[in-house]
C-alpha cells in the first residue's frame, strides 16, 4: 500500500475571490501543486485530484511559498505562474493536453480547435475541452486561455466572470514580445 505525500493548503485573497491552493512535496523538497481554484472550500477543490494523487484531509496553513507566485500574477507578472510544478494524473491525452495548455502565452489566447491541433488531434476538439474542464490546478495550467472558435469565453469550471478578468488582466500585463 502506498503512503501519499503529506500535504498543505492556503486560501489567499485575489481581485476575483479567494484562490485555495493544495500542494505536496517532491523528494527533492519542492511544493507541487495538486489542486487549486477560486474557493476557499477545500470539500470542492479535493474531488478533482487524480485518485492516486488525493490526500486525505490536507493541513490548512496560513501561507505557502507557491502563493508568492500567485500574488505576482495578480500584481501584474503574469508569467510568475510558469514554473510552478504541478501534479496531475490521467491518461496520455489529458498529460500531454495540460503540459501543452503550460505553453499557452499570456495575452494571446488559444481557440479549443487550435488546442486541438497543437496536441496533435485536431479533430478532436471535445477532447481538448475536456481537458481544459478537468485540470485540477487552475492557474498553474492556464485552462482559462482557450476560447471558443468564435472568441466566446466558453465554460470554466470557477465561472466566465473569473475567467474574462484572468484574460483581461493577461492581456493589460502580458510581456511584449521581442
Amino acid at each position: 500500500m502506498t503512503t501519499l505525500p503529506r500535504a498543505r493548503s492556503a486560501t489567499v485573497a485575489t481581485p476575483p475571490g479567494p484562490f485555495t491552493v493544495v500542494v505536496t512535496t517532491d523528494t527533492t523538497g519542492r511544493d507541487v501543486v495538486l489542486a487549486s481554484g477560486w474557493t476557499a472550500d477545500l470539500a470542492v477543490l479535493l474531488p478533482v485530484v487524480h485518485p492516486s494523487l488525493r490526500p486525505t484531509g490536507p493541513e490548512h496553513v496560513d501561507r505557502l511559498p507557491v502563493l508568492d507566485a500567485v500574488e505576482a500574477f495578480f500584481a501584474g507578472d503574469v508569467t510568475a505562474i510558469d514554473e510552478v510544478a504541478v501534479s496531475q494524473r490521467s491518461g496520455p491525452f489529458l498529460q500531454e493536453a495540460w503540459q501543452i495548455l503550460r505553453t499557452v502565452p499570456a495575452g494571446q489566447p488559444d481557440s479549443y480547435a487550435s488546442f486541438a491541433a497543437r496536441c496533435g488531434r485536431p479533430a478532436a476538439v471535445r477532447a481538448a475541452a475536456n481537458a481544459c474542464a478537468r485540470n485540477a490546478a487552475a492557474l498553474f495550467v492556464p485552462c482559462h486561455r482557450v476560447l471558443g472558435s468564435d472568441g466566446g469565453l466558453g465554460g470554466f469550471r470557477w465561472g466566465t466572470p473569473v475567467k474574462r478578468w484572468l484574460l483581461d488582466h493577461e492581456a493589460e500585463h502580458a510581456p511584449v514580445a521581442a
